[in-house]
Order: structure tokens, then sequence, then C-alpha cells
């Protein structure tokens, strides 16, 4: 079973009392704290039903080379899973386009051997609430068939109780401020992961990396911001290849708001 990280928000202690030097770097985040359940497609939601357009095709993804964790290869394209949505209204620190209103994140539950960390290649798609449910959705949504994808990409539908908290760097702490949170810990009995940090999965903050941080560059050089992470969670029932998250950036300098992605695990 893989514990859930999901420190009290907000946090008993005061970090700010204890190491005044991590203050600035405090960034608002938003906890999501997924719950099994059955989301409508007009809810926010982490790998529930999409409000889907009907006149939009659903992607596929046509990788020759993607497999599951056994190296098995799919003969033909396979279709991609909803992992979340979320509208303005449940996240309005999101940076959301102008004139969007609805985050849409899909992507191939299978492994790709070119991508970053063999990422899950995920595909962001930004809508307007008001434009979509005219057109109604699709009649039948297609999933992937045995064979075509892999388990621990693959979320169980869950419900959100976003809860808006402060997040510090872990990963990203920079070297200098080390040692004093290392002093500050023995000298409290607290850990920055546990007190100041959130894990989880979250829009906003920082990255909830497991390894060395990763930060993506866009095509014209600017260093992407972290949008979102999506992390191993017993409630979804996914591990992202052992306790591991998925880890969503964009460019907020450059048009459109290119998008990338890192992964990583223990």
């Amino acid at each position: 079973m893989l514990p859930p990280h999901r420190p009290p928000v907000p946090p008993p202690l005061d970090i700010a009392r204890l190491v005044p030097e991590l203050a600035p770097l405090a960034r608002r985040t938003t906890a999501l704290r997924p719950k099994r359940g059955a989301p409508t497609p007009q809810e926010s939601s982490l790998g529930g039903p999409l409000l889907w357009p009907r006149e939009t095709p659903w992607p596929f993804c046509d990788r020759r080379d993607h497999h599951d964790g056994a190296g098995t290869v799919p003969p033909g394209p396979v279709p991609m899973v909803p992992v979340l949505q979320l509208f303005a209204r449940d996240v309005p620190d999101l940076p959301f386009p102008e004139g969007t209103h609805v985050l849409q994140l899909l992507w191939c539950t299978l492994l790709h051997p070119d991508e970053p960390s063999e990422a899950v290649r995920p595909a962001l798609h930004w809508r307007t609430e008001s434009a979509i449910v005219p057109s109604g959705r699709p009649d039948e949504v297609p999933r992937p068939a045995d064979g075509e994808y892999e388990a621990d990409f693959l979320p169980n539908p869950c419900t959100l109780s976003p809860v808006e908290a402060l997040d510090h760097p872990h990963r990203d702490l920079p070297e200098e401020l080390r040692t004093l949170v290392l002093r500050a810990e023995e000298e409290h009995g607290f850990f920055l992961t546990e007190l100041a940090c959130v894990l989880e999965s979250k829009v906003g903050g920082y990255p909830a990396w497991t390894q060395p941080p990763d930060w993506p560059s866009c095509a014209a050089g600017h260093r992407m911001a972290h949008l979102l992470s999506v992390t191993g969670d017993d409630e979804v029932d996914m591990d992202m290849g052992d306790a591991g998250g998925v880890y969503l950036f964009v460019c907020t300098e450059c048009p459109g708001m290119p998008h990338a992605s890192r992964h990583d695990c223990h």
C-alpha cells in the first residue's frame, strides 16, 4: 500500500518563525485531495469523465514503440485516458489562458522510451465550458483494452476536495538553506517535508519531485513554470512506477502556453 503524503493544511507549526529564510520561497498551491467516487463530467475530478465536445475526435497515441512494464507493444494506436479535469471555480489560482475555464489532462498510460524519463506523453486541453455544453458529449468514449495500458498510470475515478496551502521547496531547496533547515529540524523535532511541503497531487507550488529536479525550458529558452503535479496515491490506485509522479509545466511567456512534462519515481 502507498501511504499518501498529505501533510496538515495549514501546518501546526510556523515554518516562517522556525526558518525565516524560507518565507520568501513560499508559494501558493492547491492540494487536490482525490477521493474515490463517481464524479460527473460537470465536476472537477481525477480519473473521472471529461466534459468533452462531441465534434472533437477522442485522442489516440500512435507511437509504434510505446510499451507496458513487461515490454509488450500493442499492434496499433491506443486511446488516451482522462487523468484530470479542473474548473476555474475550484482552482482560482490556476493560470487559465484568457477566455478558458476548463483544464483537461489526458495521457497514454504506456511508457515512451524517447520521452523524458519514459513519461506517459500527457496532452493538455484548455476549454470554455459554455462552448462545450451545447454540443453534447460523445456517445462513446474509448478505453484501452487489455495489453494496451500500464496499470501504474491508469487512475480510478475520484472526486476532488481542493485545499489551499503554502508550499515550500524540498528537492528545489537552495543549497545555502539546506544546513539551516537541517539544524532547525534537529532542534525542533520536525521534518520540512511533513511541515511545509505539499508532496501530493496539486496545482501550483513546487513540483513534488522524488528525484533531483529536472526543470524544462521551452523552445525559446524560457524556464517553464510548474503547473501541476499528479502523484501516486492509494485512492487513485496509481503508483506511477514506485510512488512517483508526473509533473506538468507551461511557458507563460510564449503564445499558446506551450507545455512539457517530467516523470520520476523512487
